[in-house]
């Protein structure tokens, strides 16, 4: 199996540098500027998209994200929307959808999967499914050849590490740090140990996240990390800008400053 996020780390580590990964909730602000946001984080110079599957008990999420997500879930984004999102960003750059298990349950797990397909994304990220838990998971993405991407924390022990690194497919999600997402001052030293405990592990991809949000911040994860995943700080320039041009433009500038940061010293 290989898909276009595969090829991305193949070819970002001939260049040795980080790939640059964005975050946004499908169906925010709206659905249409959802679209148009994310279409200007990859002119800007993100790598790969990871969209939001908006959900009212995201445990994973801090205030900023929680925020866009409830917008979102305001103006009834479901499914619908988010695969309507993935077919029309998946073109541009490879494209991940972030979902907690309730909404893939729901669904229907083989029916997600062939959506996903059907709508040219990668695969998806289930911060919420366990490993003991994921059998039939594992199983359907096999079958369907659809990227499976489990999350991981510096409190994960070495046993379930290697087991979660044997079962992921596309990338690891590294947590940088216990707690939730969002912008912080700085990127926890958590990070690049458990980066470094991955390495020991496998040679898979490895992207961080939670609290990235400056080019100085995504730079110093670049030097360690394959991917540096970004959301809070470009949701936060949509919720802050008067007007649709204005955060299209100061979201296409911080994805510009974040791309320049990805070089390896």
């Amino acid at each position: 199996m290989s898909t276009p996020l595969d090829d991305l780390f193949v070819n970002t580590r001939k260049e040795n540098r980080a790939a640059l990964i964005g975050f946004l909730p499908a169906g925010f602000p709206t659905q249409p500027r959802s679209i148009s946001t994310l279409t200007a984080m990859i002119q800007g110079g993100c790598d790969a998209i990871e969209i939001g599957f908006p959900y009212s008990d995201p445990v994973m999420d801090g205030p900023i994200i929680q925020a866009a997500s409830d917008q979102s879930l305001k103006q009834r984004t479901g499914s619908r929307e988010v695969f309507a999102t993935v077919k029309a960003i998946a073109p541009l750059a490879p494209t991940v959808v972030m979902t907690y298990w309730n909404p893939i349950e729901r669904y229907g797990v083989t029916k997600f999967l062939e959506s996903m397909k059907e709508n040219g994304g990668s695969g998806a990220i289930t911060p919420d499914l366990t490993i003991e838990e994921s059998s039939h998971w594992i199983e359907e993405t096999q079958r369907l050849e659809s990227n499976r991407i489990f999350v991981v924390a510096p409190s994960t022990s070495d046993d379930r590490l290697k087991k979660v690194a044997e079962a992921s497919t596309g990338f690891i999600y590294a947590a940088s740090l216990m707690g939730v997402t969002g912008t912080r001052a700085s990127v926890s030293t958590g990070a690049q140990t458990l980066v470094d405990r991955i390495r020991r592990i496998t040679d898979k991809p490895v992207a961080v996240g939670l609290g990235v949000s400056t080019p100085e911040q995504a730079h110093e994860v670049a030097q360690y990390a394959d991917g540096v995943i970004v959301g809070s700080a470009f949701i936060r320039l949509i919720q802050e800008s008067k007007s649709e041009e204005e955060g299209i433009s100061k979201v296409k500038n911080l994805a510009h400053a974040l791309a320049q940061s990805m070089k390896r010293s």
